[in-house]
């Protein structure tokens, strides 16, 4: 909100469009749309199904991963939009929203709701102004799963310019969401490039090398750490979740701090492949290390490490176990809700490895595609940054 020269406090946004000046209604979110549930959809999935099933993978991943169905028990239409309405603790997808942009395809599962705008009111606009809402986020104890009830998803408030500030705020934003999906599409037929480079040289060269995973280095285990001891300066510090969100192949840049003392913690040791070792998605989801080279970072969180030693290439290595040996070692994670890889199931996992100066030749013909890799993500990261933003600065 800001203030008038008598320093009365104004309905209106921090950054707006020039021609407009009105202020804007404050209400809530029943005043605006239309609310309807979803439905259970277990008896009539179907790979082979006509439409898609929206439900909180759907509208976390924007879309994404879908799993189809044969029946539309809750037909959605163009221009409604939806929100996830449960989610675990912390979770990363309550209260995330996801736009209709088609006739005929979607259909709305349990758990979700959606909405359609009343009185012409921009669906779009609405969208973007409840997405991730902090209303809603204080329902989430951290402890507990949340549930929103009806009552509460509809008494989120909200304010409300003219049809016309909506339309511009929302084409405006939508634009920015084409261009980041752009850029998400740049960044992924690189990396599709790099793993299609990787995977032909392991298949046409001869494998001279062969070890079991132990002898590839010294294994250790890395402390306890949560996601809010990571703080905005102090100690460069690798938290372990940041290995599915953040990293890729190889460490670069170390993103995270923390006010740990190194005395206390975890440090890496120069050379090393770190392993996420838990998850709720899959256990594929789990094969992905990373290669951190530098020495003296923190290390927390339920991840292992290995220090490669000097007969190995670690930059190698995490390619190789990211885009080749990666269902292999997939079926030695162990659980249902949470599935766990521990070091000692693979341990003595044998695995064929070219000689070490092909794997030099193959980190050396993609390294200019890794640096155009990073140039690309640092410029998405910006686009996001500006993103967040905009919408901090244009709703109230």
């Amino acid at each position: 909100m800001a203030n008038n020269n008598e320093n009365k406090i104004l309905n209106v946004p921090h950054l707006r469009f020039p021609e407009f000046t009105g202020e804007w209604k404050k209400c809530v979110l029943q005043d605006v749309v239309a609310f309807s549930n979803g439905k259970a959809h277990e008896n009539c999935v179907n790979e082979n199904g006509d439409y898609v099933l929206v439900n909180s993978k759907f509208v976390s991943t924007n879309g994404q991963v879908q799993k189809r169905v044969t029946s539309q028990l809750s037909p959605l239409c163009k221009s409604q939009f939806v929100m996830v309405m449960s989610d675990l603790p912390n979770g990363k997808a309550l209260a995330k929203c996801y736009y209709i942009e088609d006739d005929h395809k979607f259909t709305l599962n349990q758990r979700i709701c959606s909405f359609t705008a009343k009185d012409r009111n921009i669906s779009r606009f609405l969208m973007y102004q409840i997405n991730r809402n902090k209303y809603y986020m204080r329902f989430d104890d951290g402890i507990n799963q949340t549930n929103l009830k009806k009552s509460e998803v509809l008494s989120c408030p909200v304010f409300i310019p003219s049809i016309h500030e909506q339309e511009k705020i929302a084409t405006m934003l939508h634009l920015l969401d084409e261009r980041i999906a752009t850029q998400t599409k740049i960044i992924d037929k690189l990396q599709s490039l790099i793993k299609g480079l990787v995977v032909t040289h392991y298949s046409t060269n001869p494998h001279t090398i062969k070890a079991k995973i132990r002898d590839l280095g010294e294994a250790y285990s890395t402390m306890s750490m949560s996601k809010e001891q990571l703080t905005a300066n102090g100690n460069p510090c690798i938290f372990y979740g940041e290995l599915f969100t953040i990293y890729g192949c190889v460490i670069d840049e170390v993103k995270s701090k923390t006010h740990i003392k190194k005395e206390v913690s975890t440090l890496s040791r120069g050379r090393d492949l770190l392993f996420p070792a838990s998850t709720t998605v899959d256990a594929l989801s789990l094969i992905v290390p990373s290669t951190l080279m530098e020495k003296d970072i923190i290390l927390g969180g339920d991840m292992f490490a290995i220090k490669i030693s000097q007969e190995y290439n670690p930059l190698y290595l995490s390619y190789y176990f990211n885009y080749i040996a990666n269902k292999r070692l997939s079926k030695y994670a162990k659980g249902t809700t949470i599935i766990h890889l521990h070091y000692n199931e693979i341990a003595n996992v044998v695995v064929e490895l070219p000689s070490i100066e092909e794997q030099g030749k193959i980190i050396a013909a993609i390294q200019g595609y890794t640096t155009k890799l990073d140039i690309e993500e640092a410029l998405l990261e910006r686009i996001l940054d500006l993103k967040q933003y905009l919408l901090r600065q244009m709703f109230i």
